[in-house]
């Protein structure tokens, strides 16, 4: 999953979460109800006959999401998803992919330079060097599992893992 959704304007949203399935000549009865299930369950169905120019920034990068879990991958690579997003829109939908991807049992790498979304959905931060970037060092990150990625701004430990990560990013090396 990108920065941009890539979804195509001439198709509707059913058939642009389709698409990796029809490409993949993987599209059969079961897997199709299977996407309609997910559209169902992450608020999109009634939207399936829209084009993606009618859906919000939000409901787009839901689809985009949907259409990568329909070819049901073993790990997910976000490449800093919600960057062309408003600051508002990037919290409500940073919440509902992880929600998305939790629920799903999937496992992602989030590349991200905001720190806030780092600790806010991960359960492991891996701090990069300066180039060439080699792993300086893993910040585990534990909050109760009950606990929605915009309830963890609020935690107490929130602020910790923040500041420790800050300080790792910063040393000199």
């Amino acid at each position: 999953m990108l920065q941009h959704d890539h979804l195509f304007e001439w198709r509707t949203i059913e058939k642009n979460v389709l698409l990796g399935l029809e490409i993949q000549n993987k599209q059969t009865p079961e897997s199709r109800e299977q996407v309609l299930e997910m559209l169902k369950t992450y608020g999109l169905y009634k939207f399936k006959d829209a084009r993606p120019s009618q859906l919000s920034g939000g409901m787009r990068q839901r689809a985009a999401l949907i259409r990568t879990l329909a070819l049901n991958p073993e790990l997910l690579l976000l490449d800093e998803p919600f960057s062309a997003l408003d600051y508002q829109t990037r919290l409500t939908v940073g919440d509902d992919i992880g929600a998305i991807i939790k629920k799903e049992q999937k496992t992602a790498i989030l590349v991200t330079h905001d720190l806030s979304e780092a600790v806010s959905l991960g359960s492991q931060v891996l701090v990069l060097s300066k180039r060439p970037a080699t792993i300086k060092t893993v910040v585990d990150i534990s909050f109760p599992d009950n606990i929605s990625a915009l309830e963890r701004r609020n935690s107490p430990e929130f602020k910790d893992y923040f500041n420790k990560i800050w300080k790792e990013l910063n040393e000199d090396e």
